[in-house]
């Protein structure tokens, strides 16, 4: 038996499906027949060589959904639970942090476990089917498994995706509270998704800049007060609106969600002094920028706080959050379109050029994940 999948075989080169043979299944290992895989920002900087730490050749997907189809031995979910087959789940893609290095008992930063691997990302080729670009996934001992909550399909939990819990992580790190104004760069799927958290939240108001505009009208139904056009405007025309808007103080709290370097200064000019500023978009290498450590850090007493990658926890809530929420917003509109195993090349072209919001990987064919 044979198994196909996605690969991207070097940085800059074209996406190839290529077939691998059917995984032996070590003790507490099982294989997940793959339903849905996001193709996301981070693929795209992933076909561009701008992650350092990932190996070449690799099968991308690093938030997917599926049915566990075989397994060796007794295999649990997250909570020690007994899971079987055909169970439909979805698992955090970081694997292995170690839970005893200084970063994991100290400061409590498993995100920073030196130790820490990811599905789809830093686990290459060849070292098996752990990407979700393919039409299976090996899930390790150890890997956590989470059943989807009650009343969650495989299709709303594939549309918050990745952003879904890298969203959940940034309204959790600025602490979103009850009267905040809460501006958003970026109108991605993190930014969306932080706008509809940081709805949920208490937010009193909730700024979008962004842009195509079919993006914009997804914000608004996504829980954005104000849009602005980030094509459209100047940054002076933003920072006259965000004055209007907020009685000429700025953002209590700014999420930066755009991958666009330029757009952290910004955003640190856009929030208000003694605010807080968080920078969840910028995952990869994009380049360097300039600011004024007094103008726009020190004199306004500005709080900047950073998040890299997700832990289980961010998963766990940000599913039951979902699920708990799903009638609040239309999250499954963020959907753009669905794409074969053979497609993922212009699935890839369709998320770099913002033809799509949230782009869909089906590699067992659509009619296998209907």
């Amino acid at each position: 038996m044979s198994v196909r999948a996605a690969v991207i075989p070097a940085p800059d080169q074209p996406v190839e499906v290529r077939t691998f043979s059917d995984p032996a299944l070590e003790l507490g290992a099982a294989l997940l027949r793959t339903t849905y895989s996001e193709v996301c920002g981070t693929d795209v900087h992933l076909l561009h060589g701008q992650l350092a730490s990932a190996p070449y050749p690799l099968i991308p997907g690093h938030l997917n959904v599926g049915t566990l189809e075989t397994m060796n031995g007794p295999v649990t979910d997250a909570f020690g639970k007994p899971v079987h087959e055909g169970d439909t789940v979805t698992f955090l893609d970081v694997h292995e942090p170690c839970n005893h290095c200084w970063f994991c008992l100290v400061a409590k930063a498993t995100t920073r476990c030196p130790a820490r691997k990811v599905y789809g990302i830093t686990y290459g080729a060849e070292d098996g089917l752990l990407g979700g670009w393919s039409e299976v996934v090996y899930l390790k001992p150890g890997v956590k498994i989470l059943r989807l909550p009650e009343g969650l399909s495989p299709e709303l939990a594939i549309a918050g995706g990745c952003a879904l819990p890298t969203a959940f992580h940034a309204v959790e790190r600025g602490q979103v509270g009850l009267g905040d104004t809460v501006l958003v760069q970026g109108s991605g799927p993190v930014g969306l998704t932080a706008c509809a958290l940081s709805r949920l939240s208490g937010a009193q108001q909730v700024i979008v800049i962004g842009a195509p505009q079919a993006r914009l009208d997804l914000a608004w139904k996504l829980g954005a007060d104000q849009v602005i056009d980030v094509e459209q405007t100047t940054a002076a025309e933003r920072a006259s609106a965000i004055a209007d808007l907020t009685d000429g103080r700025g953002a209590d709290l700014t999420i930066e969600a755009t991958g666009n370097p330029a757009a952290v200064p910004e955003g640190m000019r856009l929030t208000r002094d003694a605010g807080v500023y968080v920078v969840v978009g910028q995952y990869t290498d994009a380049g360097s920028i300039e600011l004024n450590p007094h103008l726009d850090l020190n004199r306004k007493h500005l709080d900047v706080r950073a998040t890299w990658g997700i832990d289980f926890s961010h998963l766990h809530k940000s599913l039951n959050a979902l699920a708990r929420f799903r009638d609040a917003f239309p999250w499954t509109d963020m959907i753009s379109r669905y794409y074969e195993l053979e497609e993922a090349n212009q699935a890839l072209d369709d998320v770099a050029a913002g033809r799509v919001v949230k782009a869909v990987l089906c590699p067992n064919g659509r009619e296998g994940a209907a």
